[in-house]
């Protein structure tokens, strides 16, 4: 008789919910064979297949608009208006002091920001192509502006005044299809002029570029990068190093990795002004005090 109450109280103790509440919780083998159970089921699986192929088609999404914005960018760079560089290949130090600003600079005039004012510094750089006989004279057909920070004050195709002859796409990136929409030269020369007026330009052998627009600029306003001595003097034994050399050597980026921009020359000469810029202005005073 007590030990058939015994065995009641027992069975009574294992059905009953506040028993198992307060009794031993259940073992962990226990438990994880009951979750190996629901991951099991047949209804899991299929949650499992449609998330896998959900996730699936997240990526293929995620491909597609990378490479669109690949293709964008380089369509912008092409253009001059993305201001980045390709770091140079090598173990070399890629650090800039002067942060590089990257990204799509146009000229939206945003008022207050002065960044994009025009400014007291501007650096200019111009790109050209053949007339005259076999193509071997130069002809402006393409006026780049930028300012201290690197965005777009002026940039212009320019229809050439004779006949082209050799478009040098390969270099200048100019194609006949730039002309469509091109300004005349009489109108580059002046709105040139107008921003160059009372400002310090910056630039690598401007006196080309000053020459192709027919202008003129106060000698002690010109920060011309090709003939600073120090950069002479370290990358080309004195004479005159090329623009890529600098920005290779100086920023320890690489530029005119085929087509030239003349936006991406006129930030790089900028660039490399404010990277020896007290150097710069200490020769200057020198020279003109």
């Amino acid at each position: 008789m007590a030990l058939s109450s015994n065995w009641q109280a027992l069975l009574a103790s294992e059905s009953s919910p506040v028993s198992v509440r307060k009794g031993k919780q259940p073992n962990r083998r226990i438990s994880s064979s009951k979750k190996i159970s629901k991951v099991t089921g047949p209804n899991s699986i299929s949650q499992c297949v449609h998330q896998k192929r959900k996730t699936g088609s997240k990526i293929m999404d995620m491909v597609y608009s990378m490479n669109k914005e690949i293709s964008k960018h380089e369509k912008n760079k092409l253009e001059g208006k993305v201001f980045e560089f390709n770091p140079t290949r090598g173990n070399a130090d890629t650090t800039i002091e002067e942060p590089v600003q990257v990204g799509v600079l146009e000229n939206t005039g945003s008022g207050n920001n002065k960044s994009k004012e025009i400014g007291k510094y501007i650096a200019m750089d111009c790109e050209f192509v053949g007339v005259g006989p076999e193509g071997k004279e130069s002809a402006l057909a393409r006026i780049s502006i930028v300012n201290y920070y690197g965005h777009i004050i002026l940039d212009e195709f320019v229809k050439p005044r004779e006949k082209v002859v050799e478009w040098r796409t390969w270099v200048s990136g100019i194609k006949p299809e730039h002309m469509k929409n091109a300004i005349t030269f009489k109108d580059a020369q002046k709105r040139t002029a107008d921003v160059l007026d009372g400002r310090i330009l910056v630039g690598h052998a401007l006196k080309h570029d000053l020459e192709a627009l027919m202008l003129s600029h106060p000698k002690s306003m010109l920060r011309d990068t090709s003939r600073h001595l120090p950069f002479r003097q370290a990358y080309a034994k004195g004479k005159t190093p090329s623009l890529k050399k600098l920005t290779r050597e100086v920023l320890k980026v690489a530029i005119q990795e085929g087509e030239h921009s003349s936006v991406e020359d006129a930030r790089a000469t900028m660039l490399l002004y404010k990277k020896e810029k007290a150097e710069f202005e200490k020769i200057h005073r020198n020279t003109f005090n």
